[in-house]
């Protein structure tokens, strides 16, 4: 099973330990950053969504222009746009990337954030809308006649669209999301699953919770996995802990000025940032070097746990993911660019050859079993 790698793209330099300065679209560190990830041998870069980020789509084209073959995962927060008018986008979008684009599709966990745009459907209700966004637009994707959809969300007529994806069928989704609400949904729709950095135990039961929903929809070999980490490397497994606390007093400094951490609930609303506290209740070091000072630090606001070593172990840790059957990985460091350089030269080949050097062990071994 081949491995790929996600990376992600800001239009400013920002993380925990760097305050955002100068203008909000900084378009030479966005091209600087999109192509640093193509250069390091990323596959795809996410482009992220909130309430109050810039705009998304427009992000992804120019990402698209600037690059060569590094594909778009852009996040879409149903609810907002016609999915006949956001099938179409998306089809326009895919043509102008050469057929680079894929979508991750964010129900929204936190009722704050949903109702600064205006959104003000329950938590249960914005994934029953969005179970029928999705089935709009692929049914406007695969239109061959105009047709007609009558539910409880959206009523359309009539509608035969003139761009579709280029591959034809649509453009693969990506789905997040832990709730109960929230797996139905992906089990249904989802080409990948994404998740977060948990214990190896907790990640464990959700894959194997997320395949039996998708088994429903007879999905569950089609059904793949992402999960979303911070490594932090070093020459030795001694530098690499240091500096995984220096990130930390450095995140400290910066939390009182950060509005989008001191205005987050204690008590976080989304079951996805429920189940990271879990693992960080764990204690600092969950299985050997998974660490969760940032996801401690900010009430797990979202991908904030980290793979703590050299290279090597990391790689290490990454297969352990990786034998559960997770096979994308999304890596973001705090020191977005040089990280992401760091990454290209070291970590993604490591990973690449610690599974290559697990899945030919397997390949031998079954070919055994078959000869007895």
């Amino acid at each position: 099973m081949t491995v790929r790698f996600i990376g992600i793209v800001h239009t400013q330099n920002v993380s925990e330990i760097h305050r955002p300065t100068g203008a909000p679209v900084d378009k030479r560190y966005l091209a600087t950053l999109a192509n640093a990830q193509e250069h390091a041998g990323f596959d795809s870069v996410l482009i992220a969504h909130s309430s109050s980020s810039v705009d998304g789509q427009q992000v992804a084209a120019f990402v698209a222009a600037n690059t060569d073959k590094l594909g778009l995962i852009l996040a879409q927060r149903p609810g907002f746009i016609a999915p006949t008018y956001q099938a179409r986008q998306l089809a326009t979008l895919d043509h102008f990337s050469d057929g680079r684009l894929a979508i991750n599709v964010i129900s929204g966990g936190d009722d704050t954030e949903q109702r600064r745009d205006g959104d003000w459907l329950s938590h249960d209700e914005r994934y029953e809308r969005t179970d029928e966004f999705l089935d709009v637009v692929k049914r406007t994707w695969n239109a061959t006649e105009p047709f007609k959809h009558e539910g409880k969300h959206y009523r359309i007529e009539g509608q035969l669209p003139t761009v579709k994806p280029l591959n034809g069928s649509g453009v693969p989704i990506y789905f997040g999301g832990s709730s109960d609400a929230a797996i139905k949904v992906a089990a249904k729709h989802a080409d990948v699953y994404m998740l977060w950095a948990e214990s190896l135990e907790t990640t464990a039961e959700l894959v194997n919770r997320v395949r039996a929903e998708a088994a429903k929809h007879g999905r569950d070999k089609h059904i793949r996995f992402s999960l979303s980490s911070r490594p932090i490397l070093a020459a030795t497994e001694d530098k690499a802990w240091a500096r995984a606390e220096d990130i930390l007093e450095r995140a400290k400094a910066q939390l009182p000025a950060n509005t989008f951490f001191i205005n987050r609930p204690r008590d976080p609303q989304n079951t996805g940032s429920q189940r990271l506290l879990r693992t960080v209740s764990q204690g600092r070091v969950v299985d050997k070097r998974l660490w969760t000072g940032i996801a401690e630090l900010t009430r797990a606001a979202g991908n904030s746990t980290a793979l703590v070593g050299t290279a090597e172990q990391v790689a290490e840790s990454v297969l352990e993911y990786h034998k559960l059957g997770i096979d994308e990985f999304l890596f973001r460091g705090f020191d977005v660019v040089e990280d992401a350089l760091l990454y290209g030269r070291e970590l993604l080949p490591a990973v690449r050859a610690a599974v290559a050097s697990h899945e030919a062990g397997q390949g031998a071994a079954d070919s055994a079993v078959r000869a007895a």
